[in-house]
């Protein structure tokens, strides 16, 4: 526990140094760098040693703030989390160096290195704190820094519209967390986390209303429907190692929040688990279909990231629905698999978010219909993007097959448990998981179809070239994670186990992940593995023998363009008609041509989220009609100003008397 502290001074001394620099590139990312290494370092020693030894250890100074303590506690659950967060915040540093160096200059890139810092630090300060106070101003903390890293191209108006979308989300969330805890610290008489442990004494209704504040709240931040309208335009607005970093961990910071507060609670009713589970299917299901229509390759990751955070939230509702219901095997292989498509989420998500920014960073564009034929330009950022690609279809050997696969088996195993027509919602939701393993096959062989193979469809892809060491490397580093968490699965397993036990608090539940074959499971990834190795050989022992060469059979065409060959957006045409409900169905733009001999026409589509357009849009729009009627408080004299501040002091004041004397 004593390297944390350490770390956070670190990172925020970091931060002010780079802040200094300015406009000077070279000192400021040195700067950066070097205290994010230093702070992972420490961070990752003390939270490895954390999970292995299964303890918890508090550290406290004092803080002069009316309900606040400085109290920091480092546990199992805290630990977890600061796992991918370090790890990803170094890799994500290393490579942001390379993607801003060509901005050095034209803006002050020690800016961008301070809030990226500060951002490292308040996720820390998130899953560590031990106090509401302490929290709820480290949560503002991250979602300010967050909302200026978005904002960083703000030239852009897509870029302004999507981070003011951004800090609307996520402060209206904040308002459920405020709600959240003046409840809470009410209810057990004191805002420190160590008296939260009272709440496991309440009744239905007020632990229910707990549990809902605390899913409006953190699932704004996680990005769980239908609460994830803000996700999929910031992404794609963020610089891309922000994207990574955003998508990888930030949003993963809203699902520990839920873990914290359920810890807290008493034992989850049932129902609590079946909101969850269809919250996340549904998240599941329109993630990954508007992921299949949207031309931006960084939209599209980020509509995945709704379709995964989605499966987690299906995961965490089976297993505390599974507890309910009496089925403890169940529950572990739920939780288990939850916890670890956590991880394995926040490691394939990073390095598809890197791997679409060093496209983006050479071909000067996000959208697959102007790229193609990258991977014979880009051979080694391709390569570790269709490794990426791989482990987030969950295809073995890599590590998204482990995750889902204890997801499958927990909801067969509970169909078979069940009797009649109980069985039927666990046997639904394998069909309707498999229907999302299956779009996702097909998201992401679009993806690396169009952009990387083929001819390149525009002057710019033609042009395109490898990135630097600096945006390779980390994207190097990711995808042997991928490999090796797929294949050892059983050492990841038995970290997690005693963790996942102790999520559910469940008394058959003392023992590491019991009843689970955890080697048929190796079994299965060494088999993926096999098989990858004589895939990736036999090409190559082919490819040896020389043979005559002749183009490609261009059926009657000799002059063939990259006009004629797929784009995304025919590509995804048969999904879009097939599969996709008449709701999600994008907008099309026909030109209108009455004339004899009309004029060059084109044929546009825009894949829009209707949450956001048809419900959360009218509705932020007519609230802010409401108070704009309140302009005229906004008078620009300071001596009015005084007056506010002063008629709000004295009805507090009047407000703490009337308390104290027991009128309120």
């Amino acid at each position: 526990m004593n390297l944390i502290p350490p770390a956070l001074l670190v990172l925020l001394l970091g931060g002010c140094a780079a802040l200094c620099c300015g406009r000077r590139a070279a000192p400021a990312a040195f700067l950066g760098i070097g205290a994010t290494l230093i702070a992972a370092l420490l961070g990752l020693t003390a939270a490895g040693r954390t999970l292995l030894e299964q303890r918890s250890e508090t550290f406290s100074l004092p803080w002069p703030v009316p309900g606040g303590s400085f109290t920091l506690t480092l546990d199992p659950l805290a630990a977890f989390f600061l796992v991918p967060i370090l790890l990803l915040a170094l890799l994500c540093a290393l490579y942001g160096h390379g993607y801003l160096k060509e901005q050095a200059g034209s803006r002050p890139l020690g800016a961008a290195w301070f809030f990226y810092l500060a951002l490292i630090a308040a996720m820390v300060l998130v899953v560590t704190a031990a106090n509401a106070v302490l929290f709820i101003a480290a949560w503002e903390c991250m979602s300010l820094t967050s909302f200026f890293l978005v904002a960083f191209d703000h030239r852009k108006k897509e870029v302004r519209e999507a981070a003011w979308l951004y800090l609307l989300s996520t402060h209206l969330g904040a308002a459920a967390l405020f709600a959240l805890f003046l409840f809470a610290a009410h209810w057990s008489g004191s805002p420190d986390f160590s008296a939260f442990a009272a709440l496991g004494q309440l009744a239905p209704g007020p632990a229910a209303l707990l549990f809902l504040l605390a899913l409006v709240g953190f699932g704004s931040k996680a990005g769980l429907f239908p609460l994830h309208v803000w996700l999929p335009d910031a992404h794609p607005a963020a610089p891309s190692h922000v994207s990574a970093l955003m998508s990888g961990v930030m949003i993963k910071t809203g699902i520990y929040g839920i873990l914290r507060i359920v810890g807290f609670l008493p034992p989850a009713p049932a129902w609590w688990g079946e909101l969850l589970m269809v919250l996340g299917i549904a998240g599941a299901l329109l993630g990954i279909a508007l992921a299949a229509l949207q031309q931006d390759i960084k939209r599209c990751l980020a509509y995945s990231t709704v379709e995964n955070i989605g499966l987690i939230f299906l995961a965490l509702g089976l297993s505390w629905f599974a507890a309910a219901r009496d089925l403890p095997t169940v529950a572990m292989l739920a939780m288990a698999g939850g916890l670890l498509h956590l991880w394995n989420h926040a490691l394939f998500k990073s390095l598809m978010f890197l791997g679409a920014g060093a496209l983006l960073h050479s071909a000067g564009t996000r959208n697959l219909d102007r790229m193609g034929g990258m991977l014979k330009r880009m051979p080694l950022t391709g390569a570790l993007m269709i490794g990426g690609a791989l482990a987030i279809c969950a295809l073995p050997p890599f590590n998204g097959f482990v995750g889902e696969w204890l997801i499958y088996r927990g909801l067969l195993q509970a169909g078979a448990a069940a009797s009649a027509l109980y069985a039927l919602g666990p046997l639904l939701l394998v069909g309707l998981l498999a229907l999302v393993g299956g779009l996702s096959l097909a998201v992401f062989t679009r993806i690396v179809g169009i952009a990387l193979l083929g001819a390149p469809r525009s002057p710019e892809a033609a042009s395109a070239h490898e990135t630097s060491c600096w945006m390779l490397w980390p994207m190097a580093l990711l995808l042997p994670l991928c490999l090796l968490a797929g294949v050892f699965p059983g050492a990841l397993l038995r970290l997690i186990g005693p963790l996942a036990g102790k999520l559910l608090r469940h008394p058959e539940l003392s023992a590491p992940l019991p009843g689970l074959a955890v080697l048929p499971l190796e079994r299965v990834t060494l088999a993926g593995l096999l098989i990858l190795a004589a895939l990736t050989l036999i090409p190559w022992i082919l490819t040896r023998r020389k043979s005559p060469r002749h183009p490609t059979w261009g059926c009657g065409y000799s002059l063939p363009t990259a006009r004629m060959s797929y784009t995304a957006t025919g590509y995804g045409e048969m999904i879009q008609t097939r599969v996709v409900p008449a709701l999600l169905q994008p907008e099309l733009r026909k030109p209108a041509s009455r004339e004899l001999f009309p004029a060059a026409a084109e044929l546009t589509q825009r894949s829009v989220d209707p949450f956001l357009h048809r419900w959360f849009a009218p509705g932020f729009k007519a609230v802010a009609e409401r108070f704009s009627h309140l302009r005229w408080l906004q008078q620009g004299r300071l001596h009015i100003y005084i007056l506010y501040i002063f008629l709000t002091c004295a009805l507090l004041l009047g407000w703490i008397v009337l308390v104290e004397k027991g009128i309120l």
